[in-house]
């Protein structure tokens, strides 16, 4: 019977440890491009999906039109308020919705697709208050690293900062 004590780096705690380490070594051959692309694109789907539902072909749709008409209201201080132009409020919206996810994907105008969005995510949280844990506050942390660290080099806007430092 072998009654003698595991020394210190053996045993299947140190076996955890050692593929633990490994694991996490592994990840620093990933280009810092691809979670950057990924970040853009996750943060650009809601939105996306938000802006299809405003349109109606090349027109806005009326029930979107009618959201901020007669439902939408702002949240601001314990009262609710109507939103201000609401129609104008409904057509910028809707571009924004569709146009900024777009820049942000394509990774141009990166920074201001990001600022874009993040300016209408607190609109929305204004309006809908309850959705800030759940969809808010991850968008908000989203587009502010990507507003923070920027495109990443698989963007247009790398690839046009480097077309116009060439000699």
């Amino acid at each position: 019977m072998n009654t003698s004590v595991p020394h210190r780096g053996q045993g299947a705690g140190h076996t955890l440890v050692r593929l633990v380490d490994a694991i996490a070594r592994g990840f620093q051959y990933l280009p810092a491009s691809l979670p950057a692309l990924l970040l853009r694109i996750a943060v650009a789907i809601p939105f996306w999906r938000s802006g299809l539902t405003k349109w109606d072909g090349l027109q806005l749709s009326p029930g979107a039109l009618w959201l901020f008409e007669h439902e939408f209201q702002l949240h601001l201080f314990g009262e609710t308020y109507p939103m201000p132009l609401p129609v104008l409020s409904a057509y910028l919206a809707a571009i924004g919705e569709i146009l900024l996810p777009i820049l942000l994907v394509l990774g141009l105008g990166t920074r201001f697709a990001a600022l874009g969005l993040l300016l209408m995510t607190v609109v929305i949280q204004l309006t809908i208050p309850d959705a800030w844990a759940t969809h808010h506050l991850p968008w908000a942390a989203m587009l502010l690293a990507i507003m923070t660290w920027g495109p990443g080099r698989a963007s247009l806007d790398h690839a046009l900062a480097r077309w116009y430092r060439r000699p």
